[in-house]
């Protein structure tokens, strides 16, 4: 089960190079909570819609690649430690982030990522700017 959880993670975090929040919400149980810690939690797949759509898909897409460095499991918590590629025009930003996600049935049922936000921030004000 535990080799389960942390393919079903990784394939996940791998999806969001696609650039598709659709592809994405097979992975997530309808009621996930996804925190993004230096803000306000999202529930289910409308919230990581909110959350995720303008950073992977359409006209302001940045994602680059998911460098995913070490994965460590226990039980049904799956714990990964990502470097993310971030570009919007020609700014680029390499994110480190740690995520926590746990399983249930198959599914993702919480997800939290941990990063710095003062690190992102560039990219999220030449997302919002288009």
């Amino acid at each position: 089960m535990s080799t389960d959880n942390a393919k079903l993670v990784s394939d996940f975090c791998m999806e969001l190079e696609k650039g598709s929040v659709a592809a994405l919400l097979p992975y997530l149980a309808e009621d996930v909570v996804y925190h993004n810690i230096p803000w306000k939690p999202v529930h289910g797949h409308a919230g990581v819609r909110q959350v995720l759509g303008p950073f992977i898909e359409g006209p302001k897409r940045a994602t680059v690649k998911m460098n995913l460095t070490h994965t460590t499991v226990a039980g049904n918590v799956v714990t990964n430690e990502r470097l993310e590629e971030w570009a919007k025009g020609t700014l680029k930003v390499d994110l480190p982030v740690l995520g926590v996600f746990e399983v249930k049935d198959g599914k993702i049922t919480h997800w939290r990522d941990y990063f710095d936000a003062k690190t992102i921030a560039p990219l999220s004000q030449a997302i919002q700017n288009g």
